[in-house]
């Protein structure tokens, strides 16, 4: 594996740290800015917000302009630390709002033109474990950066965990501009060839699938606290430790899942699919048994959002996998991920009660295996075949 893979990974850990680390200090935000904790959870929502619609009009101007992948991914992160830095020096909540919309923005961009570099410095069969180590670096951010500025955070203030984060996207900046080779030239860049891509059905047909698993796993894992703690009667201090292990589940799958994407792409989506679909409906039938809840909780981590490397692939083996492409699947699934976490609130609220999110994930992993269905017919395993009927 290539060492510029890794440089991009720690590029991804980066500046998803970000997106992630407002919740770690929302106490502190509460106090600094004087607004309620509703309106500091709202930052979530508006860099979630950001990535999804900001992100592909960024990616396409940068496309546009004929920028090789390289030199977009270096004026990316220069975007995102100075965004991240107004952040750090903010001292109004307006202030902060427009800083995470610039980074937002930037994130999204970053990760599509990384995942294109991703494409053109691994080998064909190589490309499903090139993806799972750049999108390591979101599971990462979850594990080890959230934790880390929470904890730098209380120590030292919740501005200084911006400033960690700001130093250590310069630092991947430098790096990159060092070992990352030229991936593509200028002439390359070309945004007409890339919209022809959305013309592809089956480009459609597997961003459909991203959507629904991730759509799938959050509508149950926005709520494991509740359910946990509710029904399944555990402890409360006892939950980190759990979301803890279903990182390291997460993480696990993402290296099985990465080694083995390039050579049993649909049947690793389909298995994948398929435990999901019954670890979720375990949980929601045994929701009072620890044993059986807890071993179903690391089961969704195993083969929830550890199955996007095999969803990386299958978006690039219908596309030239290029940046605009990337981007916009970058925004399919985190779609999919608030709709999830949208229906499983709204299953509550409708009187269902803490189970019924279960029930939504079961029935969009359904969905999610429906969506599959045509094209089990196409012999897909190699990574030199595709969807479509290959001239």
């Amino acid at each position: 594996m290539p060492l510029a893979v890794y440089i991009l990974g720690l590029t991804i850990f980066s500046v998803a740290t970000s997106e992630f680390m407002i919740a770690g200090m929302m106490p502190s935000l509460t106090a600094a800015f004087n607004v309620s904790i509703t309106k500091v959870g709202y930052l979530i929502s508006i860099y979630a917000a950001s990535m999804v619609i900001g992100g592909p009009i960024l990616t396409a101007i940068l496309i546009k302009m004929r920028i090789p992948h390289k030199r977009a991914l270096l004026s990316l992160i220069v975007i995102y630390t100075l965004g991240q830095s107004v952040g750090a020096m903010s001292n109004s909540y307006g202030l902060m709002v427009i800083a995470r919309i610039i980074t937002g923005v930037a994130a999204s961009a970053c990760i599509g033109v990384a995942l294109a570099i991703c494409s053109n410095i691994a080998k064909p069969e190589s490309r499903g474990r090139a993806a799972a180590v750049v999108v390591s670096g979101l599971m990462f951010a979850t594990m080890l950066g959230l934790p880390i500025a929470t904890v730098v955070g209380q120590q030292f203030g919740w501005r200084a965990s911006f400033w960690l984060v700001v130093a250590l996207t310069a630092l991947c900046g430098i790096i990159s501009s060092v070992m990352l080779p030229a991936s593509s030239k200028p002439e390359e860049a070309n945004l007409a060839a890339e919209l022809d891509d959305f013309k592809n059905i089956h480009l459609w047909a597997a961003y459909a699938t991203s959507g629904l698993v991730l759509g799938a796993t959050f509508a149950a894992f926005s709520y494991f606290s509740p359910i946990l703690t509710e029904i399944t009667g555990i402890a409360s201090n006892r939950l980190p430790l759990l979301f803890s292990l279903y990182g390291i589940a997460a993480l696990l799958g993402n290296i099985i899942v990465g080694r083995l994407a390039d050579k049993y792409m649909l049947p690793i989506t389909t298995a994948g699919l398929l435990v999901l679909l019954a670890a979720l409906t375990l949980f929601a039938l045994f929701t009072q048994n620890p044993i059986i809840s807890i071993t179903a909780m690391m089961l969704i981590g195993l083969v929830g959002i550890s199955m996007n490397p095999v969803l990386i692939i299958r978006v690039m083996r219908n596309s030239r996998a290029g940046p605009l492409v990337n981007t916009v699947h970058t925004s399919v699934i985190n779609i999919g991920l608030a709709v999830g976490s949208w229906l499983g609130g709204l299953a509550i609220s409708s009187g269902y009660g803490l189970r019924a999110p279960l029930w939504v994930g079961a029935m969009l992993a359904v969905l999610g295996i429906i969506s599959l269905l045509p094209y089990f017919s196409y012999k897909i395993n190699s990574p030199k075949t595709c969807y479509t009927k290959c001239e």
